[in-house]
């Protein structure tokens, strides 16, 4: 499967942004998908993940409440709803793919999106 993510811009402290993560591939209801984000040299943290089938989502600590991710199989597209921006959610933002549910290491995903850029003025 191949991704690419976009989505990424400039916004206030407070505001939102979208970010979309589409996919190719007629079997992409078959992966479970995650978004990553990166700041300067800081590894790659896991910010969201969703099943193959949108059932079920995870969170990390730091967006859980203010980010939502969500996906539509028919248009092969994932979606993270970022609301409540920070500044510290500026980072370049990647979404992943893989076959196996409940990764959350950026180690563990074998397909991967180019970044897009958030930046979070303050």
């Amino acid at each position: 499967v191949q991704l690419q993510a976009f989505g990424g811009g400039l916004v206030q402290a407070g505001g939102s942004l979208r970010l979309s993560c589409a996919a190719s591939g007629r079997t992409f209801g078959r992966y479970a998908v995650a978004w990553f984000r990166q700041a300067s040299e800081n590894e790659r943290a896991f910010v969201a993940s969703i099943t193959d089938s949108g059932t079920s989502a995870v969170y990390a600590d730091s967006v859980r409440g203010r980010f939502t991710i969500s996906r539509d199989n028919a248009k092969n597209t994932v979606l993270l709803q970022m609301n409540s921006l920070k500044p510290e959610d500026t980072a370049v933002y990647y979404c992943a793919a893989d076959e196996r549910v409940g990764l959350l290491a950026s180690g563990d995903y074998d397909y991967w999106g180019q970044g897009t850029k958030v930046t979070v003025s303050s």
